[in-house]
Order: structure tokens, then sequence, then C-alpha cells
């Protein structure tokens, strides 16, 4: 064993079988002489069975062998796959999933599943990301939009529409010129839990959130243009509004924000969440296909521009308390009471 590990943190990972926890440290198994990923399937031993060792290389220096099973010699052959795939993703090639997947080394399916593992997003939806961030910099770079698209590696202007311009959140030429003509209404709702800042440009809503005001708004947002709700707003705040009050009910309120492609894919995790039931940060970051990024997956909901409407509120600590929130502990639990008296009602 090493003195960096912590054998507490590595046998809960291990008793788990934390997918994250893989390439981190490996589990040796005295009885039978074997090292595995702490995430084998195999049967359990028991604890005075096992240790741990930084690498496959300090496992084997102590006589064990790896597992036929997991395959722990596998785990950095694995990364690399990532890291590579990667890199070619960030230089603009989008190739489909069987041809990356086969320069790499990998079949198709198993690769995604790799993917999505280390990255929290498929292939795909990492090469999006990475193109739609490819026309930021080339918008702030070009005086031409359209150069800036084909810069990015699109085709033709429609592609970009169809793609990246949901991600950016805002027209090309605006983002460009730092978002001067984007509209932002705002109101403030009543709700049974205090007074709700809800703003909304033309695509969705950008910003819901509990005692904030159009102050707020500005310093968010400094260059688009901050203007009282109209009745089209009133609408969707009704909406929101009912959120709060009944959550148990399918609002399907549209959204228009964007964060990383980890934040979103936390974010789209949440709203998966069913009304009345509650997940860990841990099992969180699994559903996000992030598994063992369980501290980033709470820094995600940390940055959750949309309270209620992605209901960070659904998310407790390990040990089942409901730890903090944005909008106050007493926001939290009494939002989960209201959809827990409704899911015991039926």
């Amino acid at each position: 064993m090493t003195d960096d590990i912590d054998d507490h943190a590595a046998w809960t990972a291990f008793a788990a079988r934390d997918r994250g926890a893989d390439g981190h440290f490996v589990v040796a198994v005295a009885t039978t002489r074997i090292y595995c990923r702490p995430s084998c399937p195999a049967r359990r031993p028991r604890r005075e069975n096992v240790a741990f060792y930084a690498d496959a290389a300090a496992a084997r220096a102590a006589g064990y062998r790896p597992c036929r099973r997991c395959l722990p010699d596998g785990v950095a052959r694995d990364r690399a796959a990532v890291a590579t795939a990667a890199a070619i993703l960030d230089c603009g090639e989008v190739p489909v999933l069987a041809d990356l997947a086969a320069r790499v080394g990998y079949a198709p399916h198993h690769f995604q599943r790799l993917f999505v593992r280390a990255t929290g997003v498929s292939p795909a939806a990492y090469a999006r990301a990475r193109r739609a961030d490819r026309v930021a910099g080339a918008l702030a770079a070009n005086g031409s939009v359209t150069a800036a698209l084909y810069d990015a590696g699109y085709a033709a202007p429609s592609r970009f529409y169809e793609d990246a311009a949901p991600r950016l959140g805002m027209t090309p030429s605006q983002r460009r010129r730092g978002a001067p003509g984007e509209t932002i209404r705002w109101t403030i709702a009543t709700t049974s839990l205090g007074p709700l800042l809800i703003a909304a440009t033309a695509r969705g809503l950008c910003r819901v959130a509990f005692d904030e005001d159009a102050d707020m708004l500005a310093r968010l947002f400094p260059l688009a243009a901050i203007e009282a709700g109209d009745a089209a707003l009133a609408a969707v705040a009704a909406r929101v509004v009912a959120q709060v009050e009944s959550p148990w009910r399918d609002h399907d309120l549209p959204i228009d924000v964007r964060g990383t492609a980890f934040q979103e894919a936390v974010w789209q995790a949440l709203r998966a969440i069913p009304p009345g039931e509650t997940r860990s940060y841990a099992e969180l970051a699994a559903a996000a296909g992030h598994p063992g990024a369980t501290r980033a997956a709470g820094t995600a909901c940390g940055a959750n521009p949309v309270a209620v409407v992605v209901p960070c509120h659904r998310i407790r600590r390990t040990d089942g308390t409901l730890g903090g929130y944005a909008h106050g502990p007493e926001r939290k639990h009494a939002l989960l009471e209201k959809e827990k008296r409704r899911r015991s009602d039926g």
C-alpha cells in the first residue's frame, strides 16, 4: 500500500463499485493474489483481505496479477483513447462514431460508453459543444458572421442554426457585438415561498431566483436591454409560479441558458428527477454520465440559473441530509414537502 491512498475512501469506492475511482488506484486481494479495478463486478472480498495500490505496476511488484474479469490494466488505455478522440474533435474533425472508435481501436458502442463516462457527454455532443465554442471565438475575431461559421467548420450557415445557435443562446451577430441587442424582460411574482424574479428572452427563461430584482439582472447581463415584463412573460411567469405551488405537474418550461457540456448534462439530469424524489450528488453525477464527479456535480447545481425550473432542490447529501441551497434551506425543505405531500396523496 502507499501512504497517499485514503484506505477508508478507497474501500467505500470499491464497495460501491464506483467507476469514477477507476484509474486512481487498484484493489489487491490477498486470498486470490489478483488486483482489480475499483468497479470490478466480482463478489467483494472481506475487508481484511484487501489492500490498495496506487497503480497496476505497484500491485504487480507486490506479486499480484491482473483480474481477467475487469482487466485493470486497460484503464490507462481507455483514458488514452478518450483523450485521443477528444483531441481529434477539438481540432474540428467530426467523424461518425464508428470511424472515431476505429481510430482509437475500440468497438463503437463500447467506446461511446467510455467517452460518456469520462466526459459526461457523447462524442457527438462533445463535438457540437466544441464547434459552438469555435463559433464563439470566431465571432469575436471576424467581421463577418458567415466567415466565422465557415471558420468553425460548418458546411453552411443553415447547419449552424440547426446545431450551435441554440447553445449560444443568442444570434451570431449579437454575440459578436457583445449582445447589446438582446432584450430580457422581467417580473417579480408572488409565491408562497417569497418574491420570485422571473426573467426571459424571446427563447425562454434565463433567470429564476428568489429575492432578486432588476438590478441583479443588469449586473448579470450588462449589455442587454432590461425591460419590464409584457403579456407573454406574464403567461410564462404564471407557469413558473405553478411550478412552485404545484411541482408535481409537468410544466415543461422553455429555458434559454447555457453552461459547459458537463453543467448542461447535470441540469438535464436534474430535470429528469421525478417530483417527490431526491438524489445524492453521487447519483446525480452518475445520471449525468460522469460517475465519480460528485463535487463537480455539486458545483453545477450551484451554478443553476433557473431555480425550481431546473430542480436542484431535489439533491441531498450522501448521508441523507438536505445540505445547502442557494435560496435558503427553508425553501428547499418547503419545496420538497410540497412534492412529497402530493406524492403521498397519490
